[in-house]
């Protein structure tokens, strides 16, 4: 025996639990099928090395749910000015939020933090069931509906099924639709520490040969540090002891950081580029990590995220209210025209920047001259923030 919910979302992350809440929100029933176990409170002052960038659409998506004032203010960490330059050049661009009559770009803010803060207001949905510690074995689309079997017995039938489980996506693989996928033989080591300056309100990033160092503020004297190398020198980075670390981020990373007290926490991660073939398939549609990851360099992974949340929540929430299928071509569809160009311009842009700086010195230096000229085209400056704030 089955039973039966409008949508059925795989995965319960930050973008699974966005998208669940805003369709709670409706009313339409939803099944969030998660995995791992329900999110614990965030009760320590432990600032947790996995860290995103919410930009202002995003904000106003997570105050539509809800989840928005649960977050502390002393975990979040605004930000107003935005940085960039080559280190061998003479190119230097600023963004600044006051510059397009905003107090600041966004936030940036602990993924557990967000993630726990969505959970709390699935609790209070009642048309939202939460799944966990389960996952899909099997899943079958038919012409009025989708079916998906659990490994704990569970038969959920559902107009519409969501993959939003991540990169590795089961859903995806079990429709299939085939990835593309780069690897950029780089590995990003993230470095949480303890900073000499007070909390910051900049964010900045500057371009090496062998990839971006930058600087992410958190809440009091607290940064979030990105260093990107090969596998290899991120390797033997990331086995210093604590002082050895310190002193080589202090050795080779800019001035302007101000000094460190101490070294909180490291771990590292492999980049690469994923973009699946199609974001549908029949009944099924795909959101976040599933769909795309791009470079880390713009920040942009969640906030891609959860656009994808607020253009399928559009969709369904036009199509059940003209009484359409919702998980029709005509409905799904729509999303996937909307967002596949949107998400492969940021695709490109970031592989444009990756491949500009850590290429030959004659590509370094357009790059300079590039950022040197936007810094002189304030016009162009202000579009480009509009559109990485998805305004």
């Amino acid at each position: 025996m089955h039973e039966q919910f409008d949508v059925i979302i795989v995965g319960g992350g930050m973008v699974g639990a966005a998208l669940s809440a805003a369709l709670g929100q409706e009313g339409m029933r939803v099944a969030l099928v998660e995995a791992g176990q329900a999110p614990a409170p965030v009760d320590d002052n432990h600032l947790d090395l996995r860290v995103s960038s919410l930009n202002l659409a995003s904000q106003q998506l997570l105050e539509s749910v809800g989840a928005w004032s649960l977050i502390p203010p002393a975990r979040r960490c605004p930000f107003r000015h935005i940085l960039a330059w080559d280190i061998h050049g003479h190119g230097e661009t600023r963004f600044s939020a006051e510059s397009i009559d905003l107090e600041d770009f966004g936030s940036f803010v602990e993924n557990r933090v967000i993630r726990h803060a969505l959970w709390t207001r699935l609790t209070d949905m009642p048309t939202v069931e939460c799944l966990c510690e389960t996952a899909p074995i099997a899943q079958l689309s038919g012409h009025d509906r989708v079916m998906l079997e659990l490994d704990n017995g569970r038969l959920l039938a559902g107009s519409l099924l969501v993959g939003a489980e991540g990169a590795s996506s089961g859903v995806r693989e079990r429709a299939g639709i085939r990835l593309d996928v780069t690897d950029y033989q780089q590995r990003a080591l993230i470095i949480n520490v303890e900073t000499t300056l007070p909390q910051q309100d900049i964010s900045w990033q500057r371009f090496t040969p062998e990839g971006p160092q930058a600087m992410l503020p958190l809440p009091g004297h607290h940064a979030s540090l990105v260093w990107y190398g090969d596998p290899d020198q991120t390797a033997a980075r990331e086995a210093l002891d604590d002082e050895a670390l310190k002193d080589a981020v202090e050795r080779e990373f800019p001035s302007r950081l101000g000094g460190i007290e101490r070294v909180l926490g490291r771990a590292s991660f492999p980049i690469r580029r994923q973009h699946a073939r199609q974001y549908t398939a029949s009944r099924t549609v795909l959101v976040g990590d599933a769909a795309h990851v791009v470079h880390p360099l713009a920040g942009q992974g969640l906030n891609l995220g959860l656009q994808d949340v607020i253009a399928l929540h559009e969709r369904l929430r036009t199509a059940r209210a003209n009484g359409k299928d919702l998980g029709g071509l005509a409905t799904i569809g729509r999303y996937a025209l909307e967002r596949r160009p949107q998400t492969l311009a940021m695709m490109a842009a970031t592989e444009t920047f990756h491949r500009v700086f850590t290429g030959g010195e004659g590509l370094r230096s357009a790059g300079s001259a590039a950022l040197a000229l936007a810094e002189r085209l304030p016009q162009a400056k202000q579009w480009m923030m509009r559109r990485a704030l998805g305004i």
